[in-house]
């Protein structure tokens, strides 16, 4: 974020982490970065945080960069 007395609402919080993560393990290829990714909010994410990033792929699918977005699909019921 440029400017880092900004508050992020929880749901955008999210958003960052989640392209956050993505971005981090891009260098892996799309595939597997999108695998990783699934496997990390799968895994070290709170039900509550993933419950709330699933609506959010859905409300504001734009905010997300593509290797986010897949994941967060891939984990979605």
């Amino acid at each position: 974020m440029s400017d880092e007395n900004e508050v992020m609402s929880t749901g955008d919080r999210l958003i960052y982490m989640a392209n956050q993560i993505a971005r981090n393990l891009a260098a892996e290829g799309e595939a597997e970065a999108v695998a990783a990714t699934a496997r990390h909010i799968a895994s070290f994410w709170d039900p509550r945080m993933r419950a709330r990033i699933a609506g959010l792929i859905v409300e504001k699918p734009a905010a997300f960069s593509p290797i986010a977005a897949a994941a967060v699909r891939r984990i979605t019921p």
